[in-house]
C-alpha cells in the first residue's frame, strides 16, 4: 500500500498519551500502566486505543496504531506489542511531525511513522532514572514506557531519554504492497479484526482508478481460487450469511459477511494476495 499521509501537525496536547497494547482486559496489566503514567503526570490525559491486539501481532498492532492516528490528538503515543518482551532488543522514542511515539524496535511504530509524516530524530531509551524500578524484563509497559511517557508530559524532552539513533537504523516493517496492473488491483491482507472483516491493502481510489464502482461485482482471485463478490456500500446490503466487499473506515476494500466472518469463510490471512477485476474485465 502506498504510505499515505494525513494532516498530524495541528496544535498539539502534550499532556495527552494514548495507549496501545496486546495486554488485554482481563487482567491488571493496563490499569497498572494507567497508575504509573497519573503518579508521575496527574495531569496527563489517557486514550487507550486497543489492547485487544492479538498476542505478539507486530503487523495488527502497527496497522491499527496507523489507522488511528488521523483521530488523535498530538502527544505521546505508547505502543506495546512485542512478542520477543524479553529478549535484549532496545526500546525507542521516536519524533515524527509534533507527536513522540514509544515501543519496540521491531517494527510496531514504523507505519504509524509514515502516517505522521515521517520519523525526524529517533533516541534509545536507557535513562534509567526515568524508569519505574526494578524493571521487568517482561513487563517494559509498566517499567519504561509509562513512566518515560508520564515524565515527557511532566516536561522532560525526548533527549533526555538516551543516545540519538540514526533513523535508517529503525527496524520496519515492509509497507503492504497494492498496484494496478492490466485493469486489475492487486493488493495484500492487511489485517482481520475482531468481526473477521478482511482488509485489503487496495484503496477505493485503485477501484474507482480501474473504473469499478459501488454496485458492480468484482472478480477476486486468490491464489488458484476465484470468487465474484458484490461491492456495495455496506455489509449490510447483502442478506444475512452473504460476502460482501465495501469500503471500510479508512477508505480501503474490505471483505466482510453479513452476520458472519470472512477470515474464516475465505482463508485469508494477513499478508495473502489478493487480484481485484470487475467482472468481465478480469
Amino acid at each position: 500500500m502506498r504510505p499515505r499521509s494525513y494532516d498530524v501537525q495541528s496544535p498539539g496536547v502534550t499532556s495527552v498519551i494514548t495507549l496501545l497494547t496486546d495486554y488485554g482486559l482481563e487482567d491488571g496489566f493496563v490499569a497498572t500502566c494507567h497508575g504509573v503514567i497519573i503518579s508521575i503526570a496527574p495531569e496527563a490525559r489517557i486514550i487507550d486505543v486497543c489492547h485487544l491486539v492479538p498476542a505478539g501481532d507486530i503487523r495488527r498492532g502497527a496497522a491499527i496504531l496507523a489507522q488511528t492516528l488521523p483521530y488523535l490528538p498530538a502527544g505521546v503515543h505508547i505502543a506495546a506489542v512485542d512478542p520477543a518482551a524479553a529478549s535484549a532488543r532496545r526500546s525507542v522514542a521516536v519524533e515524527a511531525g509534533n507527536r513522540v511515539f514509544i515501543g519496540p524496535d521491531n517494527g510496531l511504530l514504523s507505519w504509524a511513522l509514515l502516517a505522521a509524516g515521517g520519523a525526524r530524530v529517533a533516541y534509545e531509551i536507557t535513562n534509567a532514572d526515568l524508569f519505574r524500578t526494578p524493571v521487568s524484563p517482561t513487563f517494559h509497559g509498566r517499567d519504561v514506557y509509562a513512566p518515560v511517557a508520564a515524565h515527557l508530559c511532566a516536561g522532560r524532552k525526548p533527549a533526555d531519554l538516551g543516545p540519538e539513533i540514526p533513523l535508517e537504523r529503525l527496524l520496519s516493517l515492509p509497507a503492504p504492497t497494492a498496484r494496478l496492473a492490466e485493469g486489475a488491483a492487486e493488493g495484500e491482507v492487511l489485517s482481520v479484526d475482531r468481526y473477521g472483516n478482511v482488509q485489503l491493502s487496495v484503496t477505493a481510489d485503485d477501484l474507482a482508478t480501474l473504473g469499478i464502482h459501488v454496485g458492480d461485482t468484482l472478480a477476486v482471485s486468490m491464489g488458484r481460487r476465484q470468487i465474484t463478490v458484490p461491492f456495495r456500500d455496506t455489509y449490510a446490503a447483502v442478506p444475512p450469511g452473504n460476502l460482501v466487499a465495501f469500503t471500510d473506515s479508512a477508505a480501503l476494500v474490505a471483505f466482510a459477511v453479513n452476520s458472519g466472518d470472512a477470515s474464516q469463510r475465505l482463508g485469508l490471512p494477513p499478508g495473502a494476495h489478493v487480484r481485484l477485476a470487475r467482472v468481465g474485465m478480469a
